[in-house]
């Protein structure tokens, strides 16, 4: 039988491009199936791996509850600038006396960044921030408090959703400038000039710095890296219920449903995935072209 059933010899159908056989474009013989592959190279996911690597994104949304926490505070005047500049520069010492012991063994193998150099970029942003605080204290007087207010909502949820949670170290461009822009819309509506000073230097303490430290955490002592990220949680929510009952309980459904529900529902959903692969995948260079680049 021929390939349109018609009587005849049988032509045996080859898979090749250059040469005319009476067969459609489309034809496929039985072997054809031959070749799938299903869920190749899939990576099976374990609950609590994902819920301890779920644990940075619970902590980051805990870090910007802590800003907010702090800024309230300010902004009630019950915590002067003078105690949260001296804080944060006990909690800077500390963290960086901590970052130098868990990565002094693996800067032994290279050029390690001295600490006079760490030094000059402290003061030289200290002196900079000290400088235009009284310049960014009014940089939005023209804005009403409404409009600051949401573009401060909206620069910090853009903060968490740009965030790279796999590599923050260190933090990516754009979430770092969207938290630091929110955080000078919220310094700006402070008493004084002091009080900015002060709430910028919180802020690149909070966005910038705590997540390399963390990261450094996560990669040298990852048996308390899960520790830090609870207490961090836990900070976050009696510090927003410190000033709002039900801004508490809803950072505790946003960090229960971050770190318990969304891994569960991807360890659930994972054993419904059907990946297929076989002969009508595009084609795949697996050859080295790195010479033809010289």
């Amino acid at each position: 039988m021929g390939p349109d059933g018609a009587p005849g010899p049988a032509v045996p159908w080859r898979k090749v491009l250059w040469e005319r056989q009476p067969f459609p474009d489309n034809y496929v013989d039985q072997r054809f199936l031959e070749e799938l592959r299903r869920n190749e190279g899939i990576r099976q996911y374990r609950y609590w791996a994902v819920v301890k690597e779920a644990g940075f994104v619970g902590q980051q949304l805990s870090c910007v509850a802590i800003f907010i926490t702090l800024w309230l505070y300010m902004e009630q005047s019950l915590l002067p600038p003078e105690t949260l500049l001296w804080s944060s520069l006990i909690c800077a010492l500390l963290g960086y006396g901590l970052h130098q012991a868990l990565t002094s063994r693996v800067e032994s193998c290279g050029e390690p960044r001295t600490h006079l150099a760490d030094l000059q970029s402290a003061a030289i942003f200290l002196s900079f921030t000290f400088g235009f605080s009284p310049v960014l204290k009014t940089l939005t007087e023209s804005v009403s408090t409404d409009t600051v207010y949401a573009m401060s909502a909206l620069m910090l949820l853009a903060h968490l959703v740009s965030f790279p949670y796999a590599q923050p170290s260190p933090p990516g461009s754009l979430s770092l400038n969207a938290a630091l822009f929110a955080s000078v819309c919220l310094a700006s509506r402070l008493p004084g000039a002091l009080h900015t000073f002060a709430m910028l230097s919180c802020a690149l303490l909070v966005f910038a710095l705590w997540p390399c430290l963390l990261q450094t955490l996560r990669e040298n002592a990852p048996v308390h890296f899960t520790g830090v990220c609870m207490g961090v949680c836990i900070g976050g929510i009696v510090g927003l219920g410190s000033q709002t009952l039900g801004g508490a309980v809803l950072l505790t459904l946003a960090l229960a449903s971050v770190t318990l529900l969304c891994p569960f529902l991807l360890v659930r959903l994972q054993r419904h995935k059907d990946n297929i692969h076989g002969p009508w995948d595009e084609a795949e260079i697996r050859e080295d072209l790195s010479r033809f680049l010289h």
